[in-house]
């Protein structure tokens, strides 16, 4: 168990507070072509002007919190490894906890003003290098808001404790607590729901796998009608936000099963989903959502910012029953799993 658990969780919302304040400012202050400037590569992906607007203000920040509790910070920005021991000169066997964090998921939409990004950060106690996203105990997830948006939302959760969340409006300082209400549909006609194909490579894949599922779950539509709708919010956060607050009914991102076949097509490796990225997934599993990996399993994987992650998520119970089985089967068949 992580000590003081609820002051831990109240300094992390203090902490993305003050790095989406920091972000927004530089919106505000740059252009989008000084924001979307891309300036190195690091832990499997592009980092841009933006990023390291975020990543200032993280490691001043998460120094100062690891004065009280020690910790191994993970996050793109920290160098080769992306793990740091806080404070500075800490031996190992003091660290108290292991903190991951993504200071900016959905850095494309934001740099853009397209979609707002997301500040995601898991905290588990410390099981050394083995430590893993099921090992996390505390999460928070904050919105960075477009430059044009007055109202930014924020949730937390202590496993088994379930979620707290906030509205906050710019224009006032004032806050309110807000419930997540994930979709209680048990159906996922005339909902969003969808299969992640951000980029290209093997968009046609996916989106042929995303038909299949969707034809086996639902049949043809009627003449002059559509059934189902879509949403590509490039932010695995966001993708968790959309579910969280009722919006999405279900969504996959199955982007490193695809290997194979960007392998096959002579391609390289593609940019993938990874532990960083979902982080405060604890969050939407206290809400009641079902998120696994590919297969309808338990989602595992490392702390670490370059192991790749296929996972999904369903809204409840209901929706993960009629469609986890349909996806599965479908991967089955074309030998992606």
């Amino acid at each position: 168990m992580i000590a003081r658990a609820h002051e831990l969780l109240d300094r992390l919302h203090t902490i993305h507070m003050a790095i989406r304040d920091s972000v927004l400012a530089a919106c505000e202050a740059g252009s989008i072509d000084d924001a979307a400037a891309p300036v190195a590569f690091e832990g499997g992906d592009t980092i841009y002007a933006i990023d390291r607007v975020s990543e200032q203000v993280l490691v001043r920040l998460f120094s100062e919190l690891a004065e009280e509790w020690p910790c191994v910070l993970i996050a793109e920005g920290l160098g080769p490894t992306g793990r740091r021991i806080l404070p500075e000169g800490t031996d190992a066997s003091r660290v108290a906890v292991r903190i991951i964090v993504d200071p900016i998921d959905g850095t494309r939409g934001l740099m853009y003003q397209k979609r707002p990004g997301w500040i995601l950060t898991g905290v588990a106690a410390e099981l050394g290098p083995a430590t893993g996203l099921d090992a996390i105990e505390l999460a928070v997830m904050t919105e960075i808001p477009l430059v044009r948006q007055h109202l930014a939302d924020s949730f937390r959760a202590v496993r088994g404790e379930g979620v707290v969340g906030e509205r906050t409006s710019r224009l006032s300082g004032e806050s309110q607590r807000i419930v997540p209400r994930p979709s209680r549909a048990t159906t996922i006609a005339h909902g969003f729901g969808q299969i992640a194909r951000f980029f290209p490579g093997v968009r046609d894949v996916l989106a042929a796998i995303e038909e299949d599922v969707i034809a086996r779950v639902l049949g043809d539509a009627p003449a002059g009608s559509a059934l189902t709708f879509e949403d590509q919010y490039i932010s695995s956060g966001g993708q968790l936000y959309e579910l969280l607050m009722g919006h999405d009914r279900w969504v996959a991102d199955l982007r490193p099963l695809m290997a194979p076949v960007l392998e096959g097509r002579g391609r390289s490796a593609g940019l993938y989903c990874h532990p960083y990225d979902l982080c405060s997934e604890l969050i939407a599993r206290e809400a009641g959502i079902i998120v696994t990996d590919a297969r309808g399993g338990p989602l595992r994987a490392p702390l670490d910012v370059d192991s790749p992650i296929a996972w999904a998520g369903y809204a409840n119970p209901a929706i993960a029953a009629l469609v986890q089985p349909v996806l599965t089967a479908v991967l089955e068949e074309r030998g992606l799993l």
